[in-house]
């Protein structure tokens, strides 16, 4: 079995992964910091974490918000990055660190890394009258995660 391990990571590096990988989002327009995961030479999942998408959550400047984690499909890979963005966040004074998933999507990995379920959100467009736009997201509801 080969070692997963974290690896250092720039925004631009985990960018350019989500884009080349994730399944449903483009890469996040910047971010506060990111993390990759690596299996030997191989980089197998990046996390970006950045300010809140949320503007009422963004009002606290010690909230944190894991923006993208996006692996090839690796084993644990999710978990290690992230228990890795917490310890990370923590470190540089966030007492706070949020995630969201899809209803659909199972969390395990979310689970294995000690974070909990701390509400839903509806799913919606972002689409207004006044400002029309074409979703290129999922627009189902969404559970919000906390890092515990």
């Amino acid at each position: 079995m080969s070692l997963l391990e974290l690896c250092p990571m720039t925004i631009g590096e985990a960018r350019a992964y989500v884009d080349a990988k994730h399944r449903h989002h483009r890469a996040p327009v910047s971010g506060l910091f990111a993390v990759g995961a690596r299996c030997e030479n191989d980089v197998v999942g990046v996390a970006i974490v950045g300010r809140p998408v949320s503007r009422v959550l963004d009002a606290d400047d010690y909230t944190a918000e894991v923006t993208r984690l996006c692996t090839d499909g690796t084993k644990n890979a999710c978990s290690l990055l992230y228990a890795a963005c917490w310890r990370a966040a923590r470190a540089l004074g966030y007492r706070k660190l949020i995630t969201y998933t899809l209803a659909s999507e199972s969390g395990v990995s979310l689970r294995a890394a000690g974070w909990v379920v701390v509400g839903e959100v509806k799913g919606r467009s972002w689409s207004t009258p006044s400002r029309p736009r074409v979703d290129k997201h999922p627009t189902q509801a969404k559970l919000r995660w906390e890092a515990a």
